[in-house]
């Protein structure tokens, strides 16, 4: 699909998807969402480049993601959005700039370029030239980063609270009975949790890559007024970018932490359960021998012919039951 924009009044108008080839030319943001092999020649046509292939946008040297050619500057960044079931998905979207005009190419739908269309639909501050609207598309992506960091950050602290809960310990809680936690449930929301960050820090690495290379390309130009404008907004997004992986960083370290600290009372729950077993066949040990003592079929047995042998065999098989359970009250093992 492609999405043709221009400008007008200082903000972003759609032009139908069947435009001209002067529209394409005098066009400011073309937008190419999983495109026909049409669609690309009409662009390539438009502009004279070569627009990148799906296979070629998945490379990760640098001199594949971040070059010049035909007068064009290319750039490509991994960047991430969570899908419908809320798993995280990544996957390289491609940055062109020629002359005022910008190009975009992508196989997956993030989230940022949907709201930055809705808010460059009203009248902009910012010079909408093809510069400006990727500077603003790069703060959009931040900032949804931002935003799914900072969702991270209180599923994390959630889950935190459910796997170090207490309030069993409290005094009028323990007469009742403990309800048991989902420590698989845990374990994955952890798990998927940690996945998600390690793709935003691997997106942001991306991202930051290509905020240096703008830099490169800005300090070339002739100063001007929009130049300067731009530089000063891409540092900004610079310091962003280093803020958001410090703090993804952060939650990385915890998300180990809490990870860590699942698996040990996976294990401590499965200690428990060995425990009980080991203690339950302590106990029953005693009685099964007087039981086996007592089922031998010799001819000579004393307590046979005992009017009370047989009740004396129960008492001596539950005192020998009772006896470990009382030793291991004392103890503290139960």
């Amino acid at each position: 699909m492609l999405s043709v924009y221009g400008t007008e009044k200082d903000h972003l108008i759609e032009h139908p998807a069947e435009c001209s080839a002067a529209t394409l030319v005098a066009a400011v943001w073309l937008d190419l969402v999983e495109p026909t092999d049409v669609e690309e020649a009409n662009v390539e046509a438009a502009l004279g480049i070569d627009i990148p292939t799906r296979g070629e946008l998945a490379e990760i040297e640098a001199s594949s993601r971040l070059y010049q050619e035909d007068g064009a500057a290319f750039m490509t960044a991994n960047l991430i959005r969570r899908g419908d079931d809320d798993r995280p998905e990544s996957s390289p979207v491609t940055f062109i700039i020629k002359g005022h005009q910008l190009v975009t190419i992508r196989y997956h739908h993030p989230q940022a370029f949907p709201v930055y269309v809705k808010q460059a639909t009203k009248p902009q501050i910012t010079a909408m030239t093809g510069w400006g609207v990727l500077i603003s598309l790069i703060e959009a992506v931040v900032d949804r980063g931002a935003d799914h960091l900072e969702r991270v950050g209180a599923i994390v602290d959630e889950t935190s609270k459910q796997v170090f809960d207490t309030s069993f310990l409290r005094p009028e809680k323990t007469l009742k009975r403990r309800k048991p936690k989902n420590l698989e449930l845990l374990l994955g929301k952890v798990g998927e949790e940690g996945d998600f960050t390690s793709k935003m820090r691997e997106s942001l690495v991306s991202i930051g890559r290509m905020a240096a290379f703008m830099q490169a390309l800005l300090d070339q130009m002739k100063l001007t007024k929009d130049v300067k404008e731009n530089k000063a907004r891409l540092k900004v997004v610079q310091r962003d970018i280093i803020s958001l992986s410090d703090h993804a960083g952060f939650l990385n370290g915890k998300i180990s932490f809490l990870l860590d600290a699942v698996l040990g009372m996976i294990s401590i729950e499965q200690n428990g359960i060995i425990k009980i077993f080991s203690i339950a066949s302590v106990i029953f040990l005693p009685p099964t021998l007087v039981a086996s003592l007592y089922g031998m079929n010799f001819t000579h047995m004393p307590e046979l012919g005992w009017d009370y042998g047989y009740p004396l065999a129960i008492a001596l098989m539950i005192l020998s039951a009772v006896l470990p359970i009382y030793y291991f009250r004392r103890k503290g093992w139960l």
